[in-house]
């Protein structure tokens, strides 16, 4: 996979280097390249923003520089990957979720455009085939979102992770947050792992994991229980859950 960011402050992406993203990159599983589109400009004092026509308050980003960043990305993949798609960081866009990662992880190209100051000019909407936010609220620009969603993204494309079901069984990953887990020593300060993962029983493991990521997700976001995809036997233990905290009694 080839990503390219365009951004005003290429020096914040420095991070991408380390941890698994940078372990990607050295084993060339992934290619990110971070483009300074102040350097396509055509103002002589390199400004690239200007106010907006009718007034109001800030400043713009300005189409030509952007428009030009990207055809000279265009002109260096020609022939390499595909164009892909191009993703505007912006408030009003499309909520990020761990879905979306899993989309984008399947693209040979991704191109993200960072935005700041007050906004873009609408022409530069042209350029994209997505608006990506990762929540309701404002950033100072779209560099720390455009490493989040990167992060996010990079761990679904295969190769990355060592072991090929660590994303598979991350939280949200089947529309529930992950199990507790445990490791070494058994007994810590008096706390004991529970007994059924020291069994060796794969089948009854199986069981108090599934439970307990039900348990974990009725009692921390009960709004994803809305739309995860449940099985009846998860239907069947869900209930059971419920029954459990409306009677204490009943508990095990």
């Amino acid at each position: 996979m080839r990503i390219d960011i365009l951004s005003l402050f290429p020096n914040m992406f420095a991070p991408m280097q380390e941890s698994i993203v940078g372990n990607a990159q050295a084993d060339g599983l992934v290619d990110v390249h971070v483009t300074d589109f102040r350097q396509f400009t055509t103002d002589k004092h390199n400004h690239v923003d200007d106010a907006p026509f009718g007034g109001g308050a800030g400043m713009l980003l300005q189409a030509q520089p952007i428009f030009d960043a990207m055809d000279h990305i265009e002109q260096e993949i020609a022939g390499q990957v595909p164009k892909g798609r191009v993703i505007l960081l912006d408030p009003a866009g499309r909520k990020f979720d761990q879905d979306y990662a899993m989309e984008l992880a399947q693209e040979e190209h991704l191109t993200f455009i960072c935005g700041h100051y007050e906004g873009y000019d609408e022409r530069i909407r042209e350029l994209v085939t997505d608006e990506a936010s990762l929540g309701d609220y404002v950033l100072t620009g779209g560099e720390l979102a455009a490493m989040v969603m990167v992060d996010a993204t990079v761990r679904f494309v295969p190769g990355i992770l060592g072991n090929h079901e660590s994303a598979s069984g991350d939280s949200f990953s089947n529309g529930l947050l992950e199990y507790p887990q445990y490791t070494r020593p058994a007994d810590f300060r008096g706390m004991k792992v529970p007994e059924v993962l020291t069994s060796g029983n794969h089948q009854k493991i199986a069981e108090w994991r599934m439970k307990e990521s039900l348990r974990r997700t009725l009692l921390r976001r009960p709004d994803l229980l809305e739309t995860a995809p449940l099985t009846r036997e998860q239907q069947i233990m869900l209930q059971d859950l419920k029954l459990e905290y409306e009677n204490p009694d009943l508990a095990d």
